[in-house]
């Protein structure tokens, strides 16, 4: 049975917890046709990019290449996510964060502010990489780690556990940071 007087909600419109990301309509939100992911107008995602489902990307982000935002991860502000980089789960990217080359966020992690995260580092749990910090090489940042100021992982260090890497230092090589460590000022880890 056809009801006239039923009002729906059109079937493109976002839900509540999207359009509550930009000001604006519904209708500056458009689905991305790789994916189904939500786009803002202001943000661009590349043809060849993947944007799950459940996936936003707005403000002035850029999803380039054959990177791919999936499950419940968003990408926004300036952020951009490129060449073969993947953030999913319920991962975060904002900032003027740049993701590249096979680089991984995922879980609960975030990326923020001018940090960079590339090669193959992967970032995961609930950890976040922020300010101008840089992860880079096979290195690992997971659990409840935070790799912050201009401090710099990279190699095939692991930073782990509760783990604060700040201020200038260097986490490198083999080194494996974890549980309560906390390295600042311009402290070394690595060999």
């Amino acid at each position: 049975m056809n009801n006239n007087n039923t009002k729906h909600q059109p079937e493109n419109t976002p839900p509540r917890h999207i359009l509550d990301l930009e000001c604006g309509s519904p209708t500056d939100w458009h689905r991305h046709p790789n994916g189904g992911g939500r786009v803002y107008r202001t943000a661009y995602v590349a043809e060849t990019a993947y944007i799950g489902p459940n996936a936003v990307v707005y403000g002035h982000a850029k999803v380039c290449d054959n990177a791919k935002v999936y499950d419940t991860a968003w990408v926004g502000g300036y952020a951009k996510v490129c060449d073969s980089a993947m953030i999913f789960g319920d991962a975060g990217v904002s900032g003027i964060t740049w993701v590249g080359d096979n680089a991984m966020i995922f879980d609960n992690a975030e990326v923020y502010g001018s940090a960079t995260v590339c090669d193959n580092a992967k970032v995961f749990g609930s950890a976040s990489v922020g300010e101008s910090a840089r992860v880079f090489g096979d290195a690992v940042v997971f659990g409840r780690a935070r790799v912050l100021g201009s401090a710099e992982v990279y190699g095939s260090a692991v930073v782990c556990g509760d783990a604060r890497v700040f201020g200038s230092a260097k986490v490198f090589g083999h080194a494996f940071v974890t549980d309560n460590t906390e390295a600042s000022g311009k402290q070394q880890f690595g060999g």
